[in-house]
């Protein structure tokens, strides 16, 4: 064991060494912060819609209720929230559900801002929850669909995270471009 030990040690030690000769990228994400108060009326207002929407969650096995909320170019919001189901892999997140729902719909119509706000344990989230990785990845293609920024708020009872666009929450990402040999 101790000699395996040992190989372990000197192999990582060889990676390390290859890993310090590599390029290094810093990524950084310009993220706004305020209190839901501070917010732009139309932004509050959407935050609310997102906030009710929490109500309308089916999450008998996480106990966590998530609301969204879009708004569209044309001044329709579409609301949706977090569907689960025994087989877990089958629920959806809220901000799909809304996002699927106002695109299927609006095939034409691109979605400006969408707010997205958390509910558990008899109120909302403190802090501003971040969306899953397949969330933001869907987030990213409505942005690149309609190719405009679309506003992402994060919504908590101490403060609100606001994105200009939906790439700034997965920087490294992938998109159609990657299909593209």
């Amino acid at each position: 064991m101790h000699h395996n030990m040992h190989n372990c040690a000197q192999m990582y030690a060889h990676i390390l060494q290859k890993t310090m000769n590599m390029k290094e990228l810093l990524i950084q994400t310009k993220v706004k912060v305020c209190s839901e108060q501070e917010l732009p009326q139309q932004l509050q207002e959407l935050v609310r819609q997102a906030k009710d929407k929490t109500q309308d969650a089916y999450c008998p096995y996480s106990h966590y209720h998530v609301g969204a909320a879009a708004l569209l170019e044309d001044g329709q919001v579409w609301t949706g929230a977090n569907q689960e189901n025994a087989a877990y892999p089958s629920g959806l997140c809220a901000e799909r559900t809304t996002l699927f729902a106002a695109n299927a719909n609006n095939p034409h119509t691109p979605v400006t801002a969408l707010a997205i706000a958390c509910y558990t344990d008899g109120h909302f989230t403190h802090d501003p929850a971040s969306p899953c990785g397949a969330c933001r990845q869907v987030m990213l293609e409505t942005e690149h669909r309609f190719g405009k920024p679309m506003t992402v708020v994060l919504y908590g009872e101490r403060e609100c995270y606001v994105f200009e666009r939906a790439s700034d929450l997965l920087p490294v990402c992938f998109t159609n471009e990657n299909l593209e040999g």
